[in-house]
């Protein structure tokens, strides 16, 4: 026997409660809000008066960058297109620029922004129709360590290995264009390589990629988000090191996680607040570091350094990394964004795009390189800057809005 009775309705009733459930699904879909747009860069010209603070801006302390950046144009083939979809024009549009920068005086602001002024066009770079986005900031790292296993620096910096394959998918199709896995060939097929967690754990030792041994975990850790270091050892010598390869898995902020446990507000979120938080609660930090997959590989860097991702030596305060599925490197850029030690003040000055980044994503994105030491620290660290930048392309590119 039933314990509920059987409810019979009309082909009619089912029909109107069909309807009535259409009706409410409907309404339901109208107030959810639009998925966004697919993210795009769009540039629009606009007059080099229109950039804010340009005179005002010691512009020749950008040229020594520029110019590491046109010796690498200079040696592509005049028709190789500049950046994802050609934004950048070609190489050739590249060409007398580079060749008139290397006249320049050293040192003369008026002479390099009538350069600029005179080769270049200035376009408002803006994600879709959304000109403001996010700038923060990266420094080279001060570590302490060792060149032979040690008990008091017991924490391995590994070389890239040699089995790690990293595969640029934008050589297969345009529509990947900036986009990159790493893994290892296994019969015959490219599995993911080892995370984090699994690294650390030991699936890499004992297999002769220790580079150096350093002293703190959790500098290691920062050396990794950061990407290059100066490692000093005990008898006073010191190197640098930089990053070599990546093991393909996305990189985590561990600010996010934080704010979710509520440890930390999202205002408070720097590298500064991570790394206390770390210092002080020993016994998560190990796990709380391996929320984040990413693992970096580095090398001894030699002469200048460090280097960036178009493979030329990093300047302090003109360096900026920026997301190549949408900006070529080498360009330069004017950037308008909050100054990170003085909400009152403006950062407006001209960088060059010479690196990227695992978490600089997105048309309207940047990194700062500040160099090394306290001051450096301190600015990336808590850089979090809302702001705009201008994208500078010869004056015979015209690039598509």
């Amino acid at each position: 026997m039933l314990s509920h009775p059987v409810v019979r309705l009309s082909a009619a009733a089912v029909l109107a409660a069909a309807f009535l459930i259409g009706c409410e699904r409907k309404k339901e879909e109208a107030k959810a809000p639009p998925p966004p747009p697919p993210e795009k860069l769009v540039l629009t010209p606009v007059a080099f008066t229109a950039l804010p603070g340009w005179n005002a801006d010691r512009v020749a302390e950008a040229v020594p960058a520029f110019q590491r950046s046109c010796a690498k144009v200079k040696a592509l083939a005049a028709d190789r297109s500049i950046g994802p979809d050609g934004v950048g024009g070609k190489a050739a549009d590249w060409q007398a620029p580079c060749a008139e920068l290397a006249k320049l005086p050293p040192g003369d602001d008026a002479a390099a922004r009538a350069y600029f002024e005179t080769w270049f066009t200035p376009y408002a770079a803006a994600n879709n129709a959304e000109r403001r986005g996010l700038f923060t900031g990266y420094y080279e790292v001060e570590l302490k360590g060792s060149r032979t296993p040690d008990p008091a620096f017991p924490v391995p910096l590994y070389k890239r290995p040699a089995d790690l394959v990293m595969v640029d998918l934008g050589e297969f199709a345009d529509r990947w264009r900036g986009e990159r896995i790493a893994g290892r060939v296994t019969a015959g097929r490219l599995k993911p390589f080892e995370d984090r967690a699994a690294i650390e754990a030991g699936a890499l030792s004992g297999k002769g990629l220790e580079l150096i041994w350093l002293q703190d975990p959790i500098a290691t850790f920062f050396l990794h988000i950061q990407g290059s270091g100066r490692v000093s050892f005990p008898d006073g010598t010191e190197t640098r090191v930089g990053y070599a390869a990546q093991n393909g898995h996305k990189y985590v902020a561990i600010g996010r996680e934080l704010i979710d446990r509520g440890a930390l507000k999202r205002e408070e979120v720097s590298l500064q607040t991570i790394r206390a938080w770390l210092q002080a609660n020993p016994g998560e930090a190990a796990a709380l570091m391996n929320k984040n997959p990413s693992y970096v590989f580095f090398q001894e860097l030699k002469g200048e350094g460090p280097n960036g991702a178009q493979n030329v030596a990093l300047t302090p305060g003109r360096s900026l990394a920026v997301d190549s599925k949408f900006l070529p490197y080498g360009v330069p850029v004017w950037l308008d964004a909050e100054d990170p030690l003085d909400a009152q003040t403006r950062l407006r000055r001209l960088l060059i795009a010479q690196d990227t980044g695992g978490a600089i994503r997105g048309p309207v994105r940047g990194d700062v390189f500040w160099g090394h030491g306290q001051e450096a620290e301190e600015k990336a660290g808590v850089m979090k800057s809302a702001g705009e930048y201008y994208v500078l392309l010869p004056k015979t590119v015209a690039p598509a809005s």
